[in-house]
């Protein structure tokens, strides 16, 4: 389903197939606004991830001041690497709509500790998300993205998820 450009929405790039299922998790949370979400195809890696942003995001930032972009990738254990090979490319004119959200090193390792899919691991964290609590973000391989889910759930939540009836 393909969001309204001209209403606020989030697009969300994942690295591979391992975030892609996280992400069709967290479509599957009740309370969220399908209008207002798009899952674009696998990137490939994070460097194809980087690429594709410098090569197209970036630019559709700006022609939509309504859209916000979330990265979702794999650290590998290179977080201080990988994070500032990010943040060197990510213009500061749509620096605030940019989201890097990552696993530490993979989701398998993720998946495998909280004996679950990967799809679960994603409806847990939406859940987390619209609740305003920190649930899953919490585990040892997401808590260092505290800072960007806090400023995510600030700027996306209000037209992301349904208000409580």
């Amino acid at each position: 389903m393909s969001v309204n450009v001209y209403r606020p929405h989030v697009i969300v790039l994942p690295e591979d197939d391992a975030n892609r299922e996280i992400v069709n998790g967290f479509l599957l949370d009740p309370s969220l606004q399908e209008r207002a979400i798009q899952v674009l195809p696998v990137a490939g890696g994070w460097v194809k991830v980087r690429s594709e942003f410098e090569d197209s995001h970036a630019q559709k930032l700006r022609e939509y001041p309504e859209r916000h972009l979330v990265l979702l990738i794999d650290f590998d254990g290179q977080e201080i690497n990988r994070r500032q090979s990010f943040l060197q490319v990510v213009p500061s004119d749509v620096r605030e709509r940019v989201y890097l959200l990552d696993t530490r090193d993979e989701p398998e390792p993720l998946r495998q500790e909280c004996g679950t899919s990967l799809e679960n691991v994603g409806e847990q964290l939406a859940k987390s998300c619209a609740r305003g609590e920190v649930g899953l973000w919490g585990h040892e391989m997401l808590q260092h993205n505290q800072a960007e889910v806090d400023r995510l759930i600030q700027n996306v939540k209000p037209f992301l998820f349904k208000s409580p009836a």
